[in-house]
């Protein structure tokens, strides 16, 4: 079967535990954060285009702060593909809007694949085997397909899938039926789950035919869908605010999950840094002109390569420097990145830092 698939990118993300490289004026999904000179949103694309037809069939939805951003980012993406949220109202209106659009162009059969900005993905040519195979199974079922990732450690930050019922095999890939979504465990939960070895970490990737999951929609989140429907895009200020997973994939009957594993990363937060960089020989990760004394397991950045780092005793720290912010963080306390931001957003001393 060679079917079409219509990939989606989600690039309206802010990317805030990564401040203060990113911002408001350049987001996450802008950075090149593996040592290449490519952004986040450039590779994404440039894996994605070789699975559709093509520019003429990628799609992007964003926000309308980095549209023009998006636009200089890529070129080659179609004007009519690049759809703006007037604001962001996180990603199950992103998908419902996209999907009624795909449809009205290319009708309900079309299938549809999303995917965020900001992944990594290790092996691209085990990545293409397994969305051809997501893509059969959604052409060929009524089913919203998820790619599980198998776990590589006890996550606590991570969503988790967990398999049910064999339905089949796909380009040579088994598919099993979702029995439930797990969001972020403890570690015992955790262990637990990699234990039983029938739990993937959620993707947050998602393939399916544009009817299958409209009609979905309607049924779980009409809040959503008919507003859309009724009034377009005009209308989206006042949906609810909903993830699609909370919207749907944990409501639906219809989830299926290919449990994969092609390396990858969601790149939440700086510690990311390290799982795709760090060396045995050296004892920390230097993307900066770094002098160290007894420093270890430190993730060291300076936009500004004329910028030297300087560090004595320090160990599991984060240190990024750009323009004119220097964060120093514990490594096991990034996550708190978001709340200094929403303290800098309160005094107007700060508000151009964000």
């Amino acid at each position: 079967m060679n079917t079409l698939l219509f990939p989606v990118i989600l690039a309206g993300g802010k990317g805030e535990r990564f401040w203060p490289l990113s911002r408001k004026d350049r987001p996450k999904q802008f950075l090149s954060l593996d040592g290449s000179s490519k952004s986040l949103l450039q590779a994404t694309a440039d894996r994605l285009i070789e699975l559709g037809g093509g520019w003429d069939s990628l799609w992007v939805i964003t926000s309308s702060q980095i549209a023009e951003g998006v636009r200089q980012q890529l070129p080659d993406l179609p004007v009519e593909n690049l759809l703006i949220e007037s604001e962001g109202r996180d990603t199950a209106a992103a998908v419902a809007w996209t999907s009624l659009e795909i449809k009205q162009r290319y009708g309900e059969d079309a299938v549809i694949g999303f995917f965020p900005a900001d992944h990594w993905i290790a092996d691209e040519k085990a990545f293409a085997h397994t969305l051809s195979a997501a893509t059969q199974l959604a052409a060929s079922t009524a089913a919203i397909v998820t790619l599980g990732i198998k776990p590589t450690f006890p996550s606590t930050g991570y969503g988790y899938i967990e398999q049910g019922e064999k339905i089949g095999s796909f380009n040579e890939l088994p598919a099993y039926h979702v029995n439930r979504f797990t969001e972020k465990p403890d570690r015992e939960t955790a262990e637990t789950f990699l234990s039983t070895g029938r739990f993937s970490w959620n993707s947050g990737m998602f393939v399916f035919r544009a009817g299958v999951v409209l009609k979905e929609l309607h049924t779980h989140a009409p809040e959503i869908i008919e507003p859309l429907e009724q009034h377009g895009p005009d209308i989206y200020p006042q949906l609810p605010k909903k993830s699609i997973d909370y919207a749907l994939m944990e409501k639906t009957t219809l989830a299926y999950v290919l449990p994969v594993d092609f390396g990858w990363d969601d790149l939440g937060d700086w510690n990311a840094i390290e799982r795709l960089l760090k060396k045995e020989e050296n004892p920390n990760v230097e993307l900066a002109t770094h002098v160290g004394l007894d420093t270890q397991g430190a993730i060291i950045y300076a936009s500004n390569p004329e910028d030297v780092v300087v560090t004595i005793g320090l160990e599991d720290v984060v240190i990024v420097r750009d323009r004119n912010v220097t964060l120093v963080v514990k490594k096991d306390r990034t996550q708190e990145i978001k709340q200094i931001l929403k303290i800098i957003q309160s005094d107007s001393r700060f508000t151009d830092l964000l």
